[in-house]
């Protein structure tokens, strides 16, 4: 098989994996960098300044909020949750995929039935 099929572009599914993450609740940016390759869209775990540069746009763009928490040991760290404007992001992501697995399922409905 040609190593050109496929292509390999996950960072572009980091914005919905995070939303999709932080929708389960509040949750500090390692936690984040552990889980996001549950999805499926990351092999392995994510990189981290990748991870952070997307949590501080979506910080700016109003599609998480974050705190500082400073209980327990350690130094004080960020916590992010996802806001409505996130949520309806993610719902416009979800519409995004839904409609290129139903043009991907055609397709291959297609090759399948000539």
């Amino acid at each position: 098989m040609s190593k050109k099929v496929g292509g390999s572009k996950p960072q572009r599914y980091v914005q919905p994996s995070l939303l999709m993450a932080l929708k389960a609740g509040p949750s500090y940016g390692y936690q984040l960098i552990q889980s996001i390759g549950d999805y499926g869209f990351l092999r392995d775990d994510a990189p981290p300044g990748m991870i952070y540069r997307h949590l501080r746009q979506m910080d700016e763009e109003g599609l998480v909020t974050s705190n500082w928490d400073a209980e327990g040991d350690g130094p004080a760290k960020r916590v992010y949750s996802v806001t409505p404007e996130g949520l309806e992001v993610l719902e416009a992501w979800i519409l995004h995929m839904e409609k290129q697995r139903d043009r991907l399922d055609a397709f291959i409905r297609r090759y399948r039935e000539s």
